[in-house]
């Protein structure tokens, strides 16, 4: 038995819950899986994992012992790191999530630098408003939206999203300007609900020491930024969305902002990653990089103003209010 494999599968295992997605995550038969785990506890003579038809959990010998695996396979991976830093630049697979919108407007435009710098890393970038179980779904690091609940993720702030309430010309031909946030109950506005429980966001409107929360009356509800950002193009109402994914729009006459002296609350954008996960010099090089594209982008540098709203910690997220999409 490869003891240092055995100790990878075991965490895998832990990490999933489940031979079969650990399996799938490491590219191994699960009978493979499943025997290297076996052959460790009797390494160790101890039982590591509950086993079910439906799922699998750690024992208390096994909690302990997994805490002990994951710190030796880090230092494992820090040894080969250090030595190959100075002979190669990063390369391997690695897999990325982030947001629709903040994929295709700003990771994606700026992936040419990103691949001229590190030329041997091939990356899966998944594209997505739902949220997303970095663990569960072998998801190396992603992008986020919001204030971060879960405690189980390391997260770098790298910039804030800021908000903007804006309508298709089309729209205020026919229904006028509205001149106060009181004003939208009279509106149509497009209202965006979260891809993870379905709640439909209220709207925050902020002027001076003036702060209102609002339920906006509407006909259509969205919980895809591109789909969102389509609704308000097309005339459907009242929008409030992020002002990256809206400024272009506004400069070619598609879109006009209003009640531009009501601000909503800006949300932070994370990188964030488990945190019991070593940190690869490919994934290492990703963060970095990804934290230096937002400090240069004049829509979403860091800012530290307060920040009154918190979001569900989902798979990536920015549009009207709490759980926003990118």
């Amino acid at each position: 038995m490869n003891k240092l494999q055995a100790m990878e599968v075991f965490v895998q295992v832990v990490d999933a819950g489940s031979f079969t997605r650990a399996a799938d995550m490491l590219q191994l038969p699960k009978a493979t899986v499943s025997t290297l785990v076996q052959s460790l506890e009797k390494a160790v003579s101890a039982k590591l994992l509950h086993r079910t038809t439906r799922n699998v959990t750690v024992t208390t010998d096994g909690a302990a012992y997994y805490e002990r695996c994951v710190r030796i396979l880090s230092d494992v991976r820090d040894a080969e790191e250090s030595l190959s830093r100075t002979r190669m630049s990063p390369s391997g697979r690695i897999r990325v999530d982030a947001p629709t919108g903040l994929a295709s407007e700003i990771l994606v435009p700026a992936l040419p630098d990103f691949f001229q710098r590190y030329p041997d890393i091939v990356l899966e970038l998944g594209c997505s408003d739902r949220p997303v179980d970095l663990v569960e779904e072998g998801v190396d690091c992603a992008v986020r939206g919001g204030e971060l609940w879960s405690t189980s993720l390391i997260a770098r702030r790298i910039g804030m999203m800021n908000f903007v309430t804006a309508a298709a010309p089309s729209y205020l031909a026919r229904h006028g300007v509205p001149q106060h946030p009181r004003d939208l109950e009279q509106h149509r506005c497009v209202n965006y609900f979260s891809p993870k429980n379905g709640k439909t966001y209220d709207w925050d409107f902020r002027r001076g020491d003036e702060r209102l929360v609002m339920p906006m009356r509407g006909a259509i509800a969205l919980n895809d930024s591109t789909a969102y950002t389509a609704a308000g193009l097309a005339g459907l109402g009242v929008v409030q969305m992020v002002d990256y994914l809206l400024n272009q729009h506004v400069e070619a006459g598609r879109m006009v902002q209003i009640l531009a002296d009501w601000r909503s609350d800006p949300l932070p954008i994370h990188v964030v990653y488990p945190q019991n996960r070593h940190l690869s010099a490919k994934v290492r090089a990703f963060v970095e990089w990804v934290a230096e594209l937002f400090a240069a982008n004049p829509y979403m540098g860091i800012d530290d103003r307060p920040r009154a709203r918190q979001i569900e910690s989902a798979g990536a997220i920015s549009t009207p209010s709490t759980e926003q999409t990118t």
